[in-house]
């Protein structure tokens, strides 16, 4: 496939790297029978991957992006499609295989709690207040959206919105794709004041081309960002990436070598990278506990571990508790107010557009980090990765407490 070269990037825009495309595909039904048939009630299709989200929410922001990656296949060439028609400006180096396609199927609860939508079709328009998916991450409701916090089905009981996700392993890259990529990545650090390299590698990618793009960016002043997981993340810091994001199970995989009882996640989360709170239905102002349990002190030190391997900052994901960050200022940690209930999928991405934003402004530590928050938050209650519910950004914004963080 081919991309169409997008315009030159203006000096502070953002280029984001998406190397493991996806079409995204996200089913939103209502009380799903998992050993029976079901009826979806509404399709969302677009392009996705991590950085794909990090660039709508920046777009939506009102900050120029530029979308890099690579793209093949019919999935590759409709991801594409729906990048033009969004307005995201796009460079998309192309490939022989096809880019996987993910499957997300959000379930609302009992059909009778939620007014059920007008079924979307292939290549119509979605449905007013709908959009269609993002990374493999699928739809999400919560507050503000989708039911929010506090729904109930017929009988008053709370609904508990729930999304299971089915990812496709990524495409067979070569290494003389990979260095296609490379020239063309190499070429538009020239004119971009950030680069963020997130998601999951594509098959046939070394282990280690994440710190290589951030070693990259970095020769030419350019500060780069990492949201990966896994062996990408034990090497991003060798590349010397400005921030490195994990969230907290991310973390405690990548420096489970360093110790023989590894890092300890926090236990009381299922997925502690997104604001939500999988629990929360019918609580939607649970107060959060003081700083200093011990799932933040073992991130507080893990983070400080990851950061002397060479980054410049960490900053933590802890789901429901926050944000944790690192930094050659000092270390902080950002405290929600409350929990947001919905899809937490893509949550993580809004977080990183905040950091990026943050970055390029020269945004002091505190502020970045409420921001960052606050937006993270507030994908949780939006319909679909990559995008974020404004109202709740509002309401929850100033309520972010920012302290210094102690182990």
């Amino acid at each position: 496939m081919t991309s169409t070269p997008p315009p030159p990037a203006a000096r502070g825009t953002i280029l984001t790297v998406t190397l493991n495309l996806a079409l995204d595909v996200t089913y939103v039904t209502g009380d799903v029978d998992w050993d029976g048939v079901n009826r979806v009630r509404t399709v969302h299709r677009r392009a996705g991957g991590k950085g794909v989200n990090v660039a709508r929410v920046l777009a939506a922001l009102g900050h120029d992006v530029l979308v890099t990656g690579l793209a093949g296949g019919p999935n590759g060439e409709a991801a594409a499609a729906d990048l033009a028609a969004a307005g995201l400006p796009a460079a998309l180096t192309p490939i022989a295989a096809a880019s996987r396609a993910t499957l997300a199927v959000h379930d609302l609860g009992p059909v009778s709690a939620v007014p059920a939508p007008p079924l979307q079709t292939p290549g119509t328009a979605p449905a007013a207040g709908a959009t269609p998916s993002g990374d493999g991450s699928g739809a999400r409701a919560g507050a503000g959206a989708g039911g929010g916090i506090g729904a109930g089905d017929g009988d008053g009981r709370p609904v508990r919105h729930r999304t299971a996700l089915f990812n496709e392993p990524g495409p067979l890259v070569t290494q003389t794709e990979l260095e296609a990529f490379l020239r063309d990545y190499e070429a538009r650090l020239e004119r971009v004041a950030a680069v963020v390299i997130s998601g999951s590698l594509p098959t046939g990618a070394p282990v280690g081309l994440y710190a290589d793009l951030a070693a990259r960016a970095r020769a030419r002043g350019v500060p780069a960002i990492v949201d990966a997981d896994g062996e990408p993340l034990r090497h991003a810091p060798a590349g010397r990436p400005e921030i490195v994001k994990p969230n907290a199970e991310e973390l405690a995989r990548a420096l489970a070598h360093e110790a023989p009882e590894g890092l300890r996640a926090p236990a009381d989360r299922a997925n502690p990278e997104d604001l939500a709170n999988p629990e929360g239905a019918g609580r939607p102002r649970d107060r959060r506990g003081a700083a200093g349990s011990d799932g933040v002190g073992e991130a507080l030190r893990g983070a400080a571990a990851l950061r002397r391997s060479g980054a410049g900052a960490v900053v933590v994901s802890l789901g429901a508790d926050g944000l944790l960050a690192v930094t050659r200022e000092g270390s902080w940690r950002a405290v929600m107010p409350y929990r947001v209930e919905g899809n937490p999928t893509g949550a993580g991405d809004a977080l990183v557009a905040g950091l990026a934003l943050g970055l390029v402004e020269g945004t002091p530590w505190p502020e970045r980090l409420r921001r960052a928050a606050a937006l993270g938050a507030a994908a949780v209650a939006a319909p679909v990765a990559g995008d974020f519910d404004a109202d709740v950004f509002r309401d929850v914004h100033p309520e972010i407490r920012v302290e210094p963080a102690r182990a």
